[in-house]
């Protein structure tokens, strides 16, 4: 053997033996970063992938959540399990219904317990260095968090300028430059320049308030709309008929939007901080319908409310959209794209004009659906879509699925990893499980539960406390999506649906066993339960 074969061998030796040496750090890496965006009320009516009547009006008004759809998944049958801000962000971070991880409501149903198990803490445990900065909304401090940057401020809800954050749990920071949707952006930038671990695969929480009501947009996007008329939904003019519990709910665009919500000031000097607040709240209890103008009355009336509802809540979609391609944007210059998987979603869908109505709670279709996008390049194609029906439970569980880390067995939701990822044969569910709690506040919706299959939706509206305390309801509303998609015909007790109905009351029983909800007093406890929270306190 010649030296300079000896050499050669010598060389391949050692470079196979780093190569070795470096292997599992390699695979480490391969593990995806995740980056989990979510804006708060936005209804899939409100992104133009996923069309329809605005999408038509305005087919520029999402560019950036549009890129999702065309370089990844579209979703259009996710849905929520309990269409309010905390709740849904509950069965977000733990995988399972509000009934088990025990935050059912917003108004006074306690606190969100950060010490059970969610899928930050599961990834954190697994390697993952884990971040959320924007909107929280869970009374508790977060926790599986290597960082975190929360709105604190009114109610924990946050508010659209000069909003208090709270600092890895422990510091209050008040951020007065920006708009909090730009300061949301800003926050993110900085812990993904400076803040993080780059050694290590990363998980952040990218959460902003916007478009939430009072819809304040950023000053750069507040008057995109001002000039042009707002198309109205088919369903505006909504008279509720054989449907109860909607004819007794307070989110009526004519009589329930305040004049916070749509900017109309007093010109009246010097009224109290209470009397302000009065002032400004008018609608909120039902009380009376209030006008700018006396001469603006009626039909008039609402459509003016509606217009002006409606340039500020887009306006505000525009400014989640720009700060959502500021995040594109920043993948792209900084190689992170690849190995990166992107999703966006809302916490819940929202009604904007539908029925005549503002706000989500409800069972049906603008609230119960939310919109979910997922990109990650070579292992979702591009331009693809999906009908499955999945749920906010099943976010966590897909999230450790691409992570690699088992997915703990008490997790009720389901990983559709495999339908992401273009297997539209796997076994799935045929059916969704639905269950709203609070009453009176804030819009008077009556607690219900209901199953959604592809086609048809059974509601049980089970309890109205002012009504009968403590006695169980029974108003019913059933759907068939197919001919009736404004959900405006409802046929319960009609001729010819009787063994329709046994069969989806059945499965609704049976989504109850499976998912451990099948005590009625246990139910009407939830929405009887006055727990106060603590976000005056501080955490």
């Amino acid at each position: 053997m010649n030296s300079k074969f000896f050499q050669y061998l010598l060389i391949t030796s050692i470079i196979g033996l780093w190569g070795c040496s470096k292997l599992p750090h390699q695979e480490k890496q391969k593990r995806p970063n995740i980056i989990f965006i979510m804006s708060d009320d936005h209804a899939t009516q409100g992104i133009s992938a996923y069309g329809g009547m605005l999408a038509e009006a305005f087919p520029d008004l999402t560019p950036n959540i549009d890129r999702l759809a065309k370089e990844g998944m579209i979703m259009r049958n996710t849905f929520c399990t309990n269409a309010i801000c905390g709740p849904s962000r509950a069965a977000i971070l733990t995988g399972k219904f509000s009934h088990v991880n025990g935050f059912f409501k917003n108004e006074k149903g306690g606190d969100f317990d950060g010490s059970q198990q969610t899928f930050p803490k599961l990834l954190q445990n697994a390697g993952y260095q884990t971040a959320v900065v924007g909107k929280w909304h869970l009374g508790s401090a977060p926790t599986g968090f290597d960082y975190s940057k929360v709105m604190l401020n009114h109610g924990g809800q946050g508010t659209y300028f000069n909003t208090v954050y709270l600092e890895n749990g422990q510091d209050t920071v008040q951020e007065n430059r920006y708009h909090s949707t730009r300061q949301v952006w800003e926050d993110a930038k900085k812990w993904l320049e400076n803040g993080r671990d780059k050694e290590k695969p990363f998980m952040l929480m990218y959460q902003f308030k916007a478009p939430h009501r009072p819809w304040q947009p950023d000053p750069e996007f507040a008057h995109a709309f001002d000039k042009v008329k707002i198309p109205e939904p088919e369903t505006f003019h909504d008279n509720y008929e054989g449907r109860q519990a909607a004819e007794d709910a307070w989110q009526r665009i004519d009589r329930n939007l305040n004049r916070e919500d749509l900017k109309v000031h007093p010109q009246q000097e010097g009224l109290s901080k209470k009397e302000l607040k009065k002032w400004y709240n008018a609608g909120n209890n039902n009380d009376v319908i209030w006008t700018p103008d006396q001469e603006l009355q009626g039909k008039a009336l609402k459509e003016w409310k509606y217009q002006k509802y409606m340039q500020d809540y887009l306006g505000c979609v525009k400014g989640v959209d720009h700060y959502i391609g500021q995040m594109l944007d920043y993948l792209d210059q900084n190689d992170l794209v690849e190995n990166t998987i992107v999703i966006y979603t809302s916490d819940q869908g929202f009604y904007l004009g539908e029925h005549g109505w503002f706000d989500k709670r409800f069972m049906y279709e603008e609230s119960l659906r939310m919109p979910f996008l997922i990109r990650y390049p070579n292992h979702i194609a591009p331009n693809t879509e999906s009908d499955k029906i999945t749920m906010n439970v099943d976010f966590a569980p897909t999230i450790l699925d691409y992570a690699g880390v088992e997915v703990p067995e008490d997790i009720q939701g389901e990983s559709f990893k495999d339908i992401a990822e273009g297997n539209e044969n796997v076994e799935w569910r045929d059916a969704m499980y639905y269950h709203y709690y609070e009453f009176p506040w804030w819009h008077h919706v009556q607690p219900h539960y209901g199953v959604r299959t592809d086609r048809y939706k059974l509601i049980h509206f089970y309890y109205n406390p002012e009504v009968a305390k403590g006695k169980v309801q029974n108003e019913w509303e059933l759907f068939d999506l197919k001919e009736d998609p404004n959900e405006l015909n409802n046929l319960y007790g009609e001729a010819g649906y009787e063994e329709l109905t046994a069969s989806l009351q059945d499965k609704l029983l049976e989504l109850q066993r499976e998912y451990k909800e099948d005590n009625m007093q246990e139910m009407m406890y939830k929405t009887d339960a006055r727990i106060k929270r603590k976000y005056k306190k501080g955490f």
